[in-house]
């Protein structure tokens, strides 16, 4: 971590991880500067809670000695994060807000009021931890306290917000994190960890609290086997996922777990656990790290955050397209979600998934 001399922006999101790595910064000579994004708007979601992250994050700044700015983002995360992930429920996905608002929200508008304060370079509470080559390649590596590793959530940064951000915590556990927080007497050392909570929603479920702001339609629907048989009906489309098991409404012997979602239908098809399982994907929007030379080329890919990592073989299709192939079959894949690719502890790149591939054929399915 190298900061002496330099002026460097932190985004404080109120929580204990962005105030240690602030604090880190000034102890290695850095001219530190804290910026807090307001990014929850008024509605469901946790009313009065943006406020309370806001004075949580000005309270470390003032136990820190560090000067303190906040900027509204409401609008901008409703419309770059929010309202996509609401569009990808009505397609039958499932969204991954948090990889957005990182690209759109922290990298972006963050880092245009970072420099706006003359920072050279932007730090976050992240656990991942960034390697600079002497050529000036920039490497994206998992952070040390694998069970807190969040270098999922950073693969779809591009070089250039790699290039001037700073990874603090990277080399950190999340006890020393904590630890270090009470001897530095931070206000915030007890706080519970703030992982989903922009998006945390009162008695009700993200889709649900994302239907009702923006006006959306409960689409309903049958459930059927995967031969076709109807065997009930759901309540909206929006309220399944993949791999979901809970909140079915079926009485059957074996339990029943959602294998896909049809979009121009509002029908879902369920099934067994060995009928869940996938032997690869289909994946669109591909952001190379490190391009492959050679094909098809070999990683352990990752498909949700804290899944275990799997080995996978790439092939490059028409478009731009990836086809993955799965050394052993994986539960809990769905569309919408991103797909990591890693070369040990480094990312190699990342895909969102389009579509699932079952069974001996190979076929896909949304």
């Amino acid at each position: 971590m190298t900061g002496a001399g330099r002026r460097i922006a932190v985004g404080l999101s109120g929580g204990v991880d962005s105030s240690v790595a602030a604090a880190r910064l000034r102890e290695a000579g850095a001219e530190v500067v804290g910026i807090t994004l307001r990014l929850r708007p008024d509605g469901p979601f946790l009313p009065g809670r943006g406020a309370t992250d806001v004075e949580a994050a000005r309270a470390a700044a003032e136990r820190l000695g560090i000067p303190h700015h906040v900027v509204d983002a409401r609008d901008e995360f409703d419309r770059c994060v929010l309202r996509p992930a609401w569009e990808e429920y009505e397609r039958g996905r499932t969204p991954n807000p948090c990889l957005h608002c990182n690209r759109r929200l922290k990298f972006d508008v963050l880092w245009r009021a970072a420099a706006a304060h003359g920072a050279e370079a932007l730090a976050t509470g992240h656990y991942a931890r960034l390697e600079r080559s002497a050529g000036g390649r920039i490497a994206l590596r998992r952070g040390r306290d694998r069970r807190k590793d969040q270098s999922y959530f950073l693969a779809g940064l591009s070089d250039e917000q790699l290039a001037r951000a700073v990874l603090p915590l990277g080399e950190l556990t999340k006890d020393e994190v904590r630890a270090r927080a009470r001897e530095l007497g931070l206000p915030n050392a007890e706080r519970p960890g703030s992982r989903d909570a922009c998006f945390g929603t009162l008695g009700g479920s993200f889709a649900e609290a994302l239907r009702v702001r923006f006006g959306g339609v409960a689409r309903p629907g049958r459930l059927l086997d995967a031969a076709g048989n109807e065997l009930g009906r759901h309540a909206g489309l929006h309220r399944l996922t993949v791999g979901q098991r809970q909140g079915l409404g079926l009485a059957r012997g074996a339990r029943a777990y959602v294998l896909a979602l049809d979009a121009a239908t509002g029908d879902v098809t369920v099934g067994t656990w060995n009928e869940l399982l996938c032997d690869g994907v289909d994946a669109t929007l591909v952001r190379w790290h490190e391009r492959p030379t050679t094909w098809p080329a070999r990683f352990e890919a990752q498909t949700r955050y804290r899944q275990p990592v799997v080995a996978a073989e790439a092939t490059e299709a028409d478009g731009g397209r990836l086809a993955v192939r799965f050394a052993e079959r994986v539960a809990g894949v769905a569309p919408g979600q991103a797909i990591v690719f890693y070369e040990g502890d480094r990312v190699a790149g990342c895909a969102w998934i389009d579509a699932l591939r079952r069974g001996a054929g190979g076929g896909a399915c949304q």
